[in-house]
C-alpha cells in the first residue's frame, strides 16, 4: 500500500492517507501470492488471463482480484479505479524488482523466510488459529509459503531497488518552506493537541516468601496434572493470571523466532514433547506451568497456566523512593531523563525504542487516546517540562509499577504550520521529491522493458499510458 500525503481534486489539496498508485511515493509490491492464499477458495477468480507482462514476468488478473479482496476484508477503502492502481504498482514493481536484479542486489534467502514467516504469523493473528488459515486458503502452511516465497523476493528485490533510487535524496529547510507555500491556507489540515511523553518505569520485585509461596502452588498444580485430578484447561480457566489467554485454555500459537516472547518461556516450551508438560518455571512474568499441545518445526501450539507473586504495599513503597530519588537527580541536572530512562527503567521495550511513548508510525507525538486512562489523569494536571511524582500504576497485563512522566511537549489543536509542525512537512516534503526522484528514473528505464497490458486494461486504465510505448499491448 502506498501513502498519498495529498491529492489533488478540483484545484485545491486536501490531506489524508489513502491507498492510491496515483502518486507513486514508496512503491511495496502487493504480497500477491500471501493474499491469494489467504482468501476463501469460493472467493477465487475461476476464469484467470495475464493483466500485465513486464519482461518475462507475468500478473495474473487472479492476482488484483485477490489483492482489492483482501484490502476489502481487513476493512480498507477501495478507489473506483483499483484494479487500474494495483496493475500500476504491479507493472511498476516488475520492473524495479528487474533492474534489481541486474544490478545484483542481495536479497537472502533467509530475508525471504523470515518475512514469508512474519505474514504468515499476522495471517494467523488476524485469524485466531493456523487451522483458520489453512482451512481459508484450503492449503497448509507450507504450501502457502511455496506459493507465496516468489512473490516475497519480488517484493524484497523491488524495495531494495527503489531504496537505491531514493536513498540518496534529501532536502533542505528552503525546500521545505516553497513546499508548505504552494498550499492554500483554507486546505491546511486541522491537528488534534498531540504530546510528547517520557516515562521511566520500575517493576517492584514480590517478597521472597511471596515467591516461594507461589512456586509451591505452581508444584501442586503440576501434581494435580500428573494425577489427572483436574484436566489443563480447567485448571488454566481457574488459576491462570494471563487475561490474554485463560478463556481459551490458556492457549497460543508460538514461533521459535519470535522475539516478544520471554526467551526462558520460548526455551522451555521447544523442549517439551506433544502432551508433556514442564516443571513450574520462571519468566520475567511470572510462573509457568507449560503444556506442549502440537508442535511443527519452529511453530508450536502450547498451553500455559501463569500465576503473578503479588506485590505488597511495602515493595510500592521502596519503588516510590527509589524513583523519587532518580526524579530528585533528573531536576538537579546531574543526570538527563533519558539517560536516567536507561539506566533505571524497568520497561525492556525502553532498550529499543527510547523512553517516550511512539505513535503507530514511530514518531513520539501521540493524542490523547492513545494513553491510558491513568496517565491521562496525570498529564492533565501537569504542565509542559514537568515530570511527575513517581506514581503507582498497572500496566496492561495486570501488573504493579511505578512511573515518572515526563511531558517533554504539548501542541493546541492547530492549522499545520511550520513552527509546530516542521519535522511533518519536511517528510511530506521529501516524500514528493523522492516521488519525483522514482518517476524521473522510471522515465528513463522503462522504455528498455519490454511492458505488455491486457487490452481491456489499456483501453480503460488512462493511468497505464505513460507506461506504454506502442506497439507494446496485445
Amino acid at each position: 500500500m502506498l501513502i498519498c500525503f495529498y491529492l489533488k481534486n478540483k484545484g485545491r489539496i486536501t490531506f489524508e492517507f489513502m491507498l492510491t498508485m496515483r502518486k507513486i511515493l514508496f512503491i511495496v509490491f502487493m504480497f500477491f501470492a500471501a493474499v491469494a492464499s489467504a482468501q476463501p477458495q469460493s472467493a477465487k477468480v475461476v476464469a484467470d488471463k495475464i493483466a500485465g507482462i513486464v519482461g518475462d514476468r507475468i500478473i495474473l488478473l487472479s492476482d488484483i482480484k485477490n489483492s482489492i479482496a483482501d484490502i476489502q476484508r481487513q476493512g480498507g477503502t477501495i478507489p473506483e479505479n483499483a484494479e487500474c492502481l494495483i496493475l500500476e504498482q504491479a507493472l511498476i514493481s516488475k520492473v524495479l524488482m528487474l533492474q534489481a536484479e541486474k544490478d545484483s542486489l542481495p536479497v537472502t534467502d533467509e530475508e525471504v523466510e523470515a518475512e514469508l514467516d512474519q505474514k504468515i504469523r499476522y495471517y494467523i493473528n488476524q485469524l485466531g488459529s493456523q487451522e483458520a488459515l489453512e482451512e481459508m486458503a484450503g492449503k497448509t502452511i507450507y504450501q502457502i509459503k511455496d506459493d507465496a516465497r516468489e512473490s516475497v523476493r519480488e517484493q524484497k528485490l523491488a524495495a531494495a531497488m527503489q531504496r537505491k533510487i531514493v536513498d540518496n535524496v534529501r532536502i533542505t529547510p528552503n525546500e521545505v518552506k516553497a513546499w508548505f507555500d504552494k498550499i492554500p491556507v483554507d486546505s491546511l489540515p486541522l491537528y488534534e493537541s498531540e504530546l510528547e511523553i517520557g516515562q521511566i518505569i520500575v517493576y517492584p520485585k514480590a517478597s521472597r516468601d511471596l515467591e516461594q509461596y507461589i512456586a509451591g502452588q505452581m508444584n501442586n498444580y503440576k501434581k494435580q496434572l500428573e494425577n489427572k485430578v483436574t484436566d489443563f484447561c480447567t485448571l488454566a480457566k481457574q488459576v491462570s493470571e494471563d487475561p490474554g489467554s485463560k478463556d481459551r485454555c490458556g492457549q497460543y500459537e508460538i514461533n521459535r523466532n519470535e522475539k516478544s516472547w520471554d526467551p526462558v518461556f520460548m526455551s522451555t516450551a521447544f523442549r517439551l514433547k506433544e502432551g508433556e508438560i514442564s516443571a513450574p518455571v520462571k519468566s520475567k512474568f511470572g510462573y509457568h506451568i507449560i503444556q506442549m499441545v502440537e508442535r511443527n518445526g519452529d511453530n508450536a501450539k502450547v498451553r500455559h497456566i501463569l500465576r503473578i507473586p503479588p506485590v505488597t504495599e511495602d515493595e510500592i513503597k521502596q519503588a516510590v523512593q527509589k524513583l523519587d530519588t532518580v526524579r530528585s537527580k533528573i531536576i538537579a541536572e546531574t543526570i538527563s531523563f533519558n539517560a536516567a530512562a536507561s539506566k533505571y527503567s524497568d520497561d525492556e521495550t525502553q532498550k529499543y525504542t527510547g523512553p517516550f511513548i511512539l505513535n503507530r508510525d514511530g514518531s513520539p507525538y501521540v493524542t490523547i487516546d492513545q494513553l491510558d486512562k491513568d496517565m491521562v489523569g496525570m498529564i492533565s494536571k501537569m504542565t509542559v517540562g514537568e515530570f511527575s511524582q513517581p506514581t503507582p500504576f498497572t500496566d496492561e497485563q495486570g501488573k504493579k509499577g511505578v512511573r515518572i512522566v515526563y511531558l517533554k511537549s504539548r501542541s493546541e489543536p492547530h492549522r499545520m504550520n511550520l513552527h509546530d509542525d516542521y519535522s511533518k512537512i519536511s517528510q511530506f516534503a521529501l516524500e514528493e521529491k523522492r516521488s519525483k526522484a522514482l518517476e524521473k528514473w522510471m522515465k528513463t528505464m522503462l522504455p528498455t522493458y519490454f511492458i505488455m497490458v491486457d487490452p481491456d486494461s489499456k483501453s480503460s486504465c488512462s493511468n497505464l499510458q505513460k507506461l506504454l510505448t506502442e506497439p507494446k499491448a496485445f
